[in-house]
């Protein structure tokens, strides 16, 4: 395989950022993805965290270096994600479990495949135009589907962040899959949450990604999409991907994973780092974050498939 990669997240105007972004690649096949926490003080973070180290995890035990079936890991990671969520509330004693979007695709020999619950979004763009993107699973998008929003009107309408799937909570997770999806060279699959796209339209995102140097182009669609919201931004993370055919001219960023051996992994995931406001006031106490990842682990044991 061969594809430049990249991802980012910032706090936004936010006490703490509950977003959660990784990649992991073997030889063969690659895995990305992104949650975005919902919940009180620390539980939406441990939720995207959780589910995002969980998928990772199993990516690594299954990704030999091809998985058997990426439709059938996908479904398998996330609800095993969704149900270690559960787990964690139920140690906790928590009244409601926690919640986090999800989007997770899985490239290998030459095809996409890709899941999600919630709002986060995908997008396969291709020589300037939108190809495929995943569907909201929210209010606003149900009325907009039975015309009684446009999108100026979806925009603004105080229920814009109701969503009716995601893992954790107190109901089973809608999970959507995709069709096995060709990659054309130069493609690029962007994974973002809200906070990115909800300032800007299809339009900014596809110009922003024009530029081949994702490692540029990924920090500039972040800013615009801070400059647009303001006051109130939120969250906001990316992961984007471009794909290269092997007899391609190759990127002098790209990555190639010819050489690499079958049981080798090359990680990139957020740490449970200590949460900062934007005046860089601390919020999370070293106790807290040591708390949060023992019983992360904890969950992710549990569940965990050999």
């Amino acid at each position: 395989m061969r594809f430049t990669i990249y991802q980012e997240s910032r706090i936004g105007r936010r006490k703490t950022n509950q977003d959660r972004i990784a990649y992991c690649y073997s030889r063969d096949a690659l895995l990305m993805l992104i949650a975005d926490g919902m919940g009180g003080h620390l539980h939406g973070e441990v939720a995207a965290h959780l589910a995002v180290q969980f998928i990772t995890q199993a990516f690594q035990r299954e990704a030999q270096p091809l998985l058997a079936d990426p439709g059938l890991f996908l479904s398998r990671a996330l609800m095993n994600a969704h149900h270690a969520i559960l787990d964690y509330a139920l140690d906790k004693h928590l009244p409601e479990a926690p919640r986090t979007t999800v989007v997770a695709c899985v490239v290998q020999e030459g095809y996409a495949y890709w899941a999600h619950a919630g709002d986060s979004r995908l997008y396969l763009m291709r020589q300037g135009q939108v190809v495929a993107q995943t569907r909201d699973h929210s209010r606003v998008q149900l009325m907009i589907e039975q015309g009684l929003l446009d999108a100026e009107g979806a925009a603004r309408h105080p229920g814009r962040n109701r969503i009716y799937s995601c893992l954790g909570g107190n109901h089973a997770p809608q999970i959507e899959f995709s069709r096995r999806t060709a990659l054309h060279d130069g493609d690029a699959l962007l994974l973002c949450t809200d906070g990115l796209w909800g300032p800007l339209n299809d339009d900014a995102l596809l110009l922003g990604l024009a530029d081949e140097n994702l490692m540029a182009a990924v920090p500039r669609l972040l800013t615009r999409a801070e400059v647009a919201a303001g006051a109130s931004c939120d969250n906001l993370s990316a992961v984007a991907m471009r794909w290269h055919d092997d007899l391609a001219p190759g990127a002098a960023d790209s990555v190639s994973t010819q050489t690499m051996a079958l049981n080798n992994f090359t990680t990139q995931l957020d740490a449970f780092q200590r949460s900062r406001a934007p005046a860089g006031g601390l919020d999370l106490s070293d106790d807290e974050i040591e708390n949060a990842i023992a019983e992360i682990n904890a969950a992710i044991h549990k569940f965990s498939k050999p």
